[in-house]
């Protein structure tokens, strides 16, 4: 069969496609900005071209044929493919120079924002929008206008690509004033003399941690909750309690002296990744910021 009758021309499809949605020639012509006979010829040239009647007309009315709303349904998901492809080739167009990235708070302010300028001295035509959320576990429930996130997880994440950045390991930190006179504690002891705090996002932190050591649950002393680990940590320098936290976020603190690290770090199995919907892989900004962000040296990674 020739190739050439098997893929009628656009106007023919979206004319076609027009009248069956309407089951009107004129309402078709309208949304169309033709005229009802140039749209009535455009789906018989159609007809004749595919040699299948698409239409019963009885007078204006028409009403699809049995293989006609076969093929309506068909070209409308085929026609709601290219429409979605257009619009995604525009928006990247206005995109090539913006980036739109979600990040864990903590992470941003304590890790990526002190760093970004080496990027923006690379790329000073990229703009890169920096917002701050609490990435679920499964990125794909990100705020879908967000071009990429910074998250910690564990792959795989269907649909997306994913480039793994660190392992991330949790360290026991306290203010000095606090263990000023328990600097031989055990962790038996650390968990029932001293408030243990955590991150909503993390409930099972400690309970992971006291597994670890070979400790049970009843001596757990739970502390305040707090949204942010930011927050976190500034309670802990407060003096508050003990905090059970990323190490990647304590490096200026532990260096300043404002915090002391208790025990060996500990590995979870979760990892921070830069992670982005298939669809915007080849995204200019994008690929940049990817490049840039991968060849930083991460510890461990």
């Amino acid at each position: 069969m020739n190739p050439r009758r098997l893929t009628p021309s656009m106007s023919l499809i979206l004319a076609f496609e027009a009248s069956g949605r309407h089951l009107s020639f004129t309402r078709a012509a309208n949304e169309l900005a033709l005229t009802q006979s140039a749209v009535s010829r455009q789906v018989q040239a159609l007809e004749a071209q595919i040699e299948t009647s698409l239409f019963k007309r009885d007078g204006r009315r028409i009403e699809l044929t049995a293989v006609g709303a076969r093929y309506l349904y068909e070209l409308s998901a085929a026609l709601g493919r290219i429409r979605s492809a257009t619009l995604q080739t525009i928006s990247f167009r206005s995109q090539d120079e913006t980036l739109h990235l979600a990040v864990l708070p903590t992470f941003a302010s304590k890790w990526l924002l002190p760093r970004i300028s080496d990027f923006y001295t690379r790329h000073p035509e990229i703009v890169v929008h920096i917002h701050s959320r609490i990435i679920p576990e499964h990125v794909a429930n990100t705020d879908v206008e967000m071009n990429a996130v910074i998250c910690v997880g564990k792959e795989p994440w269907p649909g997306f690509v994913s480039h793994k950045l660190l392992a991330e390991k949790l360290v026991v930190v306290a203010s000095p004033t606090l263990m000023q006179d328990c600097k031989d504690i055990a962790p038996a002891d650390l968990t029932a003399k001293h408030l243990l705090l955590n991150v909503v996002s993390r409930p099972h932190a400690w309970s992971d941690w006291l597994e670890q050591n070979g400790l049970n649950h009843t001596s757990l002393r739970e502390g305040p909750s707090f949204e942010i680990t930011a927050h976190l940590i500034q309670a802990v320098v407060a003096g508050i309690g003990v905090g059970l936290v990323p190490q990647i976020l304590v490096q200026d603190e532990v260096r300043s002296g404002a915090l002391v690290t208790l025990f060996e770090p500990i590995d979870i199995g979760r990892s921070y990744f830069l992670a982005y919907a298939n669809r915007y892989q080849h995204l200019p900004s994008l690929v940049k910021f990817s490049e840039w962000l991968r060849g930083l040296p991460f510890p461990d990674a």
